[in-house]
C-alpha cells in the first residue's frame, strides 16, 4: 500500500470521528474564534465580520439560515465551522449564502472542510433551494479546491458585496 492511500485512509477515518452539529448559543463562542484565526492570519477583520461573528442568532439564525460545526466525537472538541446564510436575509429565497467556513488549524488535512460542508449542502437541498453561493479570496487555494470538488462554477462577483478581500465567487447549483 502507497504512503498515500495510507494517508487518505487515515484522514478518512478521522473524518468518520468527527460529528456534525448544528447551532446552539453554547458554540456560538466557538463560531467567532475559529474564524477570527483565519481572517486574522490572512486578512483584516472586517466591520460585516464583527457584525456576524459578534451576533450569529440575529444575523444568520433568526433570518432563516444555519451554522454547522464539526465535533470530535471522543473529545467534544469543536474543531470546525460553517454557516449558510439565507440570501437576501429570509428564508423563502432560492439561495444560500455559505459564509464563515473554518477549520482549527490543528485539524486541518483530516476531511473536517469537505464534511462540513457537504452538511451544509444536504441542508440546502432539503430546504428546496436552488444554488449555494459564496464568496472568498483566490488565495484561499485548498478552501478554493474544495469547493470545485464539490461542484462549484466561478461566478461574477456580486456589485454589493460586503468584503473588501473578495476576489472570487462561486455558485453550486443543487437543482
Amino acid at each position: 500500500m502507497s504512503t498515500i492511500q495510507t494517508l487518505s485512509d487515515e484522514a478518512a477515518c478521522e473524518a468518520s470521528a468527527v460529528e456534525i452539529v448544528l447551532y446552539s448559543a453554547a458554540l456560538q463562542p466557538h463560531f467567532r474564534s475559529l474564524n477570527l484565526a483565519w481572517i486574522e492570519r490572512f486578512f483584516v477583520v472586517e466591520d460585516e465580520d464583527r457584525r456576524v461573528l459578534d451576533y450569529p442568532y440575529e444575523n444568520i439564525i433568526a433570518p432563516g439560515g444555519q451554522i454547522f460545526f464539526a465535533r470530535d466525537k471522543q473529545t467534544n472538541e469543536i474543531l470546525g465551522t460553517c454557516a449558510l446564510i439565507a440570501h437576501g436575509g429570509h428564508a423563502e429565497g432560492d439561495v444560500f449564502e455559505l459564509a464563515k467556513m473554518a477549520v482549527d488549524e490543528k485539524a486541518q488535512g483530516r476531511k473536517i472542510g469537505q464534511k462540513l460542508l457537504e452538511a451544509a449542502i444536504e441542508y440546502a437541498r432539503d430546504r428546496g433551494k436552488k444554488a449555494v453561493e459564496l464568496e472568498s479570496h483566490s488565495s484561499l487555494t485548498a478552501a478554493i479546491k474544495l469547493y470545485e470538488k464539490l461542484g462549484f462554477v466561478k461566478t461574477p462577483i456580486p456589485q454589493d458585496t460586503k468584503f473588501q478581500r473578495v476576489d472570487i465567487a462561486m455558485r453550486l447549483l443543487l437543482t
